[in-house]
């Protein structure tokens, strides 16, 4: 029985828990879950699970996770936190009998994080990256928005480094931020508000300025092989709220997870964000781990962490991918639970 640790991440690690064990039948696997919140629902669908030593950082947390896989007798460790530290120090835990299920290598995952950074280097025809600027200062903001706003019906901005939507907004160039609040108006903030708060810092962290993609937007969660693309299932996302997500196995989609697969040499599981424009498909960016949506992309078909774990564990030459059920409407219903 391999025993496999899943350490401190995002919350969708509990529907990719159950997933695992739902597709277990021989029970090969047994799910170690560890997290600092001592009730964290992801627990519930581990066979066992630790809470995690709050604050520890950089070579104190690798030296815990070492500890740690020695102490529970890990044999496959898929992590979560300090990703790209523990696929830096790979051998360390290979010497001890654990082999680390990293998404990329540590460089690569560094890469993706810094989103200005990934997307000048990016070369992919078939969803180039909206047209974007990198700005810290006051100066090279107004340059950017000179440069951009003629060409553009709108501009967004965002950090460099982030998760989910945090720090995202559309400027609105008509509407006060209190106009914007009292019409519930989410991620949008006036343009001439933000310059202004903008100018009174002289330096700030690495934003984008960049034109705003109005389109639909497209979640792919993909599983690859070292580079080699095994599977991808793409949701189309509505406009609306409350219509569920749309599985669209489009084939310039599914090309783009290919080449990007092949070009960063992903392994595991990932995410790929795209959104279309005015000039078509466009990559908003690759997120090196499993997706909130994770469960809703396996109703259609393909059981996407077992696929994975199994896949790296004993290969995928003898593993059958299911078909995708194009077309297919999902989405997600709250269940109550007892927390730990």
């Amino acid at each position: 029985m391999q025993r496999v640790w899943f350490n401190k991440t995002f919350s969708s690690v509990g529907t990719a828990i159950k997933l695992i064990r739902e597709a277990d039948g021989a029970g090969r696997y047994h799910v170690i879950c560890s997290n600092t919140n001592a009730h964290a629902a992801a627990f519930l669908a581990a066979h066992e699970y630790a809470v995690e030593p709050a604050g520890l950082l950089g070579e104190a947390y690798l030296d815990w996770c070492l500890a740690f896989c020695r102490e529970r007798g890990v044999t496959i460790f898929w992590p979560g936190k300090e990703a790209g530290l523990v696929a830096s120090n790979s051998a360390r835990f290979e010497a001890q009998g654990t082999r680390v299920l990293s998404v990329a290598s540590a460089e690569v995952l560094a890469l993706m994080h810094d989103k200005a950074r990934f997307c000048a280097g990016l070369d992919l025809p078939l969803a180039p990256p909206a047209q974007f600027r990198v700005v810290e200062n006051i100066a090279e903001y107004d340059a950017a928005y000179a440069e951009l706003r003629p060409l553009h019906r709108k501009l967004c901005i965002k950090p460099s480094e982030g998760v989910y939507a945090l720090g995202f907004a559309v400027l609105d160039e008509e509407r006060s931020t209190t106009q914007l609040l009292l019409a519930g108006a989410a991620y949008q903030v006036n343009a001439a508000e933000l310059r202004h708060g903008l100018a009174q810092l002289a330096t700030f962290k690495p934003l984008l300025l960049m034109e705003y993609l109005d389109g639909y937007e497209y979640s792919a969660d993909c599983v690859a092989d070292h580079g080699q693309l095994v599977c991808a299932v793409p949701r189309k996302k509505p406009h609306a709220g409350g219509q569920g997500q749309l599985i669209d196995a489009r084939t310039d989609i599914l090309q783009a997870c290919a080449q990007l697969a092949r070009d960063y040499r992903l392994n595991g599981v990932f995410n790929i964000q795209f959104r279309e424009g005015r000039n078509g498909l466009a990559l908003l960016e690759i997120n090196p781990r499993m997706s909130g949506g994770i469960g809703m992309a396996c109703a259609a078909g393909p059981n996407l962490p077992y696929l994975a774990l199994a896949g790296f564990d004993r290969g995928y030459a003898g593993l059958a991918v299911p078909a995708i059920r194009d077309g297919l409407r999902v989405g997600e219903a709250a269940v109550v639970v007892e927390l730990p």
